[in-house]
């Protein structure tokens, strides 16, 4: 399946294969935006249909959303999920001290929405992120 991948899209599948472990049957998760969210997604997807794996899942975009209705993932609106159990997103660039900056893919008020609501955050990014100072990746303002 990964034969065909670059580098950096191995390394995303790895995270968002290592953070779909983290989603046990019952949770509410909320499900991030981006190109490593995306492989989440899948993962998950795959655990639904290969082990059983049920849950509930709140999308951070459109786009999140159309993902997850094509691979048949039953969705919530944040709205009528309450608390999330978890929110597995990506990031745009973080630094050695886990600093980070996200929402540069357009959903930051919807993802910023999500990640409140949830008891637990995790975000997921592949090397090619880090940056030795943040900035390199154009900061979203909220307006």
């Amino acid at each position: 399946m990964i034969d065909h991948l670059s580098l950096s899209d191995r390394s995303k599948y790895a995270c968002a294969l290592r953070a779909s472990a983290l989603v046990e049957n019952g949770m509410k998760v909320g499900l991030g935006t981006g190109s490593t969210a995306y492989w989440l997604v899948y993962h998950l997807a795959q655990r639904a249909r290969s082990e059983g794996l049920k849950f509930v899942g709140v999308p951070t975009s459109n786009k999140t959303r159309e993902q997850a209705q094509a691979e048949g993932l039953k969705l919530i609106s944040m709205d009528d999920a309450g608390r999330l159990d978890i929110t597995i997103d990506g990031a745009d660039e973080f630094d050695q001290s886990m600093n980070l900056i996200k929402g540069g893919g357009g959903a930051h008020l919807q993802e910023k929405i999500v990640a409140f609501g949830s008891d637990r955050m995790v975000v997921i990014a592949d090397e090619t992120k880090k940056v030795n100072k943040l900035g390199k990746f154009p900061l979203p303002v909220e307006v």
